[in-house]
């Protein structure tokens, strides 16, 4: 037998996972608090080690300490900037700022405060517009710019701007356009460009832990690690399928469809479709941000009357204690809700484009499986937590096309994570992986 060590270093828990390489099976798990607070290694130790893995091989993403800020600089906002957003958001970053045209100096000092770990720099189609990618990067030369940058713009001017963002000291990576032309998205070299300045910066440089050994242990952004266990997940079952993972903070939507032809037509999306899209939705959340969920709620009309009063002032102490847990079953219920709430708005954003950008939104019709993740559910029944998931399901009112014929699951043993981990080494351990808990088999 086989075995390898699968771990997530989160905000606020860490998990790790022991599989079966052979043969895709989940042998143990166990979870412990993330030691932010002192060293994240202590907390990733002790659960590896209650997981039984400390002599194996070790597969580590992490979101501790805010996971990844990018920033995203582009030529107009709805083309080359909005295409780097969608890229960013696959490459598992919190977009933290998006600018687009001409930078000047207000626009250089809104970059700065907004405290990116990463800039992506777009601009202009291959052989297109090519003034304004140079004048960004000129500026960000001439600014002593020293945060990271990933240079992913209009190839015929690439290398020059790369020469020009060295010589001046900035911290510059090299990737392909990520809109080559309109109407074409291509977010893969970006995508892996993105991860590797993590890899490189990010983790050591966000000092989680002292020393070097956490910067060797960690692959990916946790998100960036989801995403490709879901984009496993959906080659295994063969169709469309939906991820909404609700978490302290943010609630995440992730979602794999069917490329259509038809999106070449007339009406096609200028900055270009991302068949496998990812959004995060900052004001959802079951502690630091549920008074997010309540006010989205009201807005929404999925909420009134004596319910949202009562949520109001349950959502304020969950804010105010990040560290609540329920005591009974009164909490849980409203925990629950929040939790329904959180998703149902979030999956709403996400299908009507008003995260995604695209302004047909996303067609999740044909959405074989939605599957729900995040502590929430996972620590709840099984019953009431596909419950919350069947609300989201009936959410008639929502002004998008619901799934036809979607199954809920919940991702309970935690392992999108850890197919995503294993799935560049051990493609077949991780598809087997996530089909046994999440799929068909």
């Amino acid at each position: 037998m086989s075995l390898a060590v699968c771990a997530d270093v989160g905000s606020t828990w860490t998990k790790a996972a022991v599989v079966d390489l052979d043969g895709g099976v989940l042998v143990a798990a166990a979870s412990a608090p993330t030691t932010v607070g002192t060293d994240v290694l202590r907390g990733l130790d002790a659960a590896v080690g209650l997981a039984g893995g400390a002599d194996l091989p070790w597969y580590v993403c992490s979101s501790a300490g805010g996971g990844l800020r990018l920033a995203v600089v582009g030529y107009e906002p709805l083309v080359t900037a909005q295409a780097g957003r969608r890229v960013g958001l696959s490459a598992g970053a919190n977009v933290v700022h998006v600018a687009a045209g001409r930078l000047g100096a207000a626009e250089v000092a809104a970059l700065r405060a907004a405290r990116p770990d990463v800039v992506l720099l777009v601009g202009g189609t291959d052989g297109g517009d090519a003034e304004t990618l140079t004048h960004n990067a000129t500026r960000l030369a001439r600014a002593r710019w020293r945060v990271p940058v990933v240079l992913a713009g209009n190839v015929d001017v690439r290398a020059g701007l790369h020469a020009l963002l060295a010589a001046a000291g900035v911290p510059v990576s090299v990737a392909d356009n990520v809109l080559p032309r309109i109407g074409v998205l291509a977010p893969g070299s970006a995508r892996a460009a993105i991860r590797e300045v993590f890899l490189r910066h990010v983790i050591g440089g966000k000092r989680l832990s002292r020393g070097g050994r956490f910067a060797r242990l960690v692959r990916a952004a946790t998100p960036d690690a989801v995403l490709t266990g879901v984009e496993v997940l959906a080659d295994a079952v063969g169709g469309d399928l939906a991820v909404v993972d609700v978490g302290g903070a943010t609630t995440d939507v992730y979602s794999v469809l069917t490329p259509d032809e038809r999106d070449s037509g007339p009406g096609r999306e200028v900055a270009g479709t991302l068949w496998r899209a990812r959004t995060v939705e900052g004001d959802l959340g079951m502690r630091w941000s549920a008074p997010g969920v309540v006010r989205a709620a009201v807005e929404e009309r999925l909420l009134g009357g004596d319910e949202s009063d009562l949520l109001v002032s349950a959502a304020a102490a969950r804010a105010a204690d990040p560290g609540f847990l329920p005591a009974g079953d009164a909490d849980r219920a409203v925990d629950r809700r929040i939790a329904g709430l959180a998703a149902t708005v979030a999956l709403r954003r996400h299908a009507r484009g008003a995260s995604t950008g695209e302004r047909a939104g996303r067609d999740l019709r044909d959405v074989k499986l939605l599957v729900g993740s995040g502590g929430v559910l996972r620590h709840a029944r099984v019953d009431d937590a596909v419950e919350v998931l069947a609300g989201v399901l009936a959410d008639h009112a929502g002004g998008w096309a619901l799934p036809r014929a979607a199954r809920p699951v919940v991702d309970v043993d935690y392992v999108l994570a850890a197919g995503g981990l294993l799935a560049g080494e051990h493609p077949v351990a991780a598809a087997a992986l996530l089909r046994r808990h999440l799929g068909t088999d």
